[in-house]
């Protein structure tokens, strides 16, 4: 029997232990690694409670958040794991493309303010394959969402400056890609302080939230 040829979602997840170093100002190496976890659970359960997925494909080499993804009623490999956001998303959109599958929807782990309606106003607003699709970071630099139909449909290299660069790399397959905001969960991801107060004047992500709240008198000293 052929695979279901839906749109997947790709979750990169790097090992917890030494996570968030640029949070090491705030938090402590085991406040960084329950953080990580904590958003992990966040994005898993909007990815789960999203309509219009096909399925949840976790890349991580973690034991934890392989278990994690597991529980979430995801499919979990370690293929690419230990090669960074670009390989392991690449090794996940070889092998969506290897089985079929109808696109990818590339998410990180740490945007826990994603919410449900968020990932299906994305796959709402992708056009017919081939297709891209990208929500990008709030200050335009990061890729924070992006979708291929087909999964390998344009070449992704992920960074701290990578949104425009992905137009480009689209618009050079022959794709004009849509480009999707007023999605702010999506576009707040968590990696310096900075970052952590932009995520805390969002109202959603109850469990980060309280969390976070440990290092607010670190953000306002």
């Amino acid at each position: 029997m052929n695979p279901a040829p839906g749109i997947w979602a790709v979750l990169p997840v790097k090992a917890f232990e030494g996570a968030k170093q640029r949070l090491a100002p705030l938090l402590s190496p085991a406040q960084r690694r329950a953080l990580a976890e904590i958003m992990l659970g966040e994005v898993l359960a909007a990815l789960a409670a999203a309509r219009g997925l096909a399925g949840i494909l976790v890349v991580t080499c973690d034991p934890r958040a392989a278990e994690m993804a597991a529980r979430a009623g995801a499919r979990v490999t370690d293929e690419g794991a230990r090669e960074g956001h670009t390989g392991a998303v690449t090794a996940a959109l070889r092998l969506l493309a290897r089985e079929g599958r109808g696109g990818m929807l590339a998410v990180p782990g740490d945007i826990p303010a994603v919410t449900a309606a968020e990932i299906e106003a994305v796959l709402a607003a992708h056009r017919p394959a081939p297709a891209f699709t990208i929500a990008p970071a709030r200050d335009d630099l990061g890729s924070n969402a992006v979708l291929c139909s087909p999964p390998d449909a344009v070449p992704l290299r992920f960074g701290d400056n990578s949104f425009f660069p992905h137009l480009d790399a689209a618009r050079a397959a022959g794709i004009e890609p849509t480009i999707v905001r007023q999605v702010p969960g999506i576009a707040t991801d968590i990696d310096s302080p900075a970052d952590l107060a932009a995520f805390l004047r969002l109202p959603q992500a109850a469990r980060t939230r309280a969390f976070a709240f440990l290092a607010a008198e670190g953000l306002s000293g």
